[in-house]
């Protein structure tokens, strides 16, 4: 996968473009905040548990008695920054691999559930995203007795962008059909993604548990 030079704006022009195009009819518009944690062992490796937030649109999917909604939505997250730590095998020279990520998705897909005006709204979904990595990458050899004699290269500072999925389950509390309450979780996946060891490494395939907490209003109803 080569290179994109994609940024926050980029993605949020896209993320407004989407927006616009749901119907008026649209259920809700929703803000949420997520608590982000690898699962595997390699997402663990390069990334930490992170938070960000996100906006959301739901729209009710006309002769499905309420049941079927389409969603459309933005996310960043930063994963905070993480030390990987590699040894020469012939001359045990330590070398420090430091990266900070900034992650967000573009988002569409599908939910399942009540739409109705009841106070408890369950779901499930699945959406399908273009997922978008900020990476800064700096290779260190660190001196143990005197840190400010390390030695410090910026290995990269770029973009990347990658394909991927989740599947997600929550509950909607639904307050006089105007503002709700909205709590979930999320397994995410994504495709392709750089190991952040620089050009010609190998890529992984990280997974990720989101838990979601929104606020959300319905604008026809305001």
């Amino acid at each position: 996968m080569r290179r994109a030079p994609v940024s926050f704006a980029t993605v949020l022009g896209l993320a407004l473009a989407l927006a616009s195009a749901i119907p008026a009819r649209a259920a809700k518009i929703e803000g949420f905040f997520l608590k982000m944690d690898p699962l595997s062992e390699v997402s663990r490796q390069f990334g930490r548990p992170g938070y960000g937030g996100g906006l959301e649109v739901v729209g009710e999917l006309p002769g499905t008695y309420k049941l079927m909604a389409g969603v459309g939505g933005l996310e960043v997250v930063n994963l905070l920054s993480t030390t990987t730590e590699f040894r020469d095998v012939t001359t045990g020279l330590r070398i420090e691999q430091q990266t900070t990520q900034n992650y967000g998705r573009l988002y569409v897909g599908g939910q399942f559930g009540s739409h109705s005006s009841g106070f408890l709204r369950p779901y499930v979904g699945a959406n399908v995203a273009l997922v978008w990595y900020g990476i800064s990458t700096d290779v260190v050899v660190p001196d143990d007795r005197d840190r400010e004699n390390e030695i410090r290269q910026n290995l990269r500072d770029e973009n990347e962008v990658a394909f991927g999925w989740d599947a997600n389950a929550g509950v909607d509390l639904n307050m006089n059909d105007k503002w709700s309450v909205d709590v979930g979780v999320r397994y995410l996946h994504s495709y392709g993604v750089p190991q952040q060891l620089g050009a010609g490494s190998r890529r992984i395939e990280p997974d990720y548990f989101q838990l979601k907490i929104g606020v959300g209003f319905n604008p026809a109803r305001l």
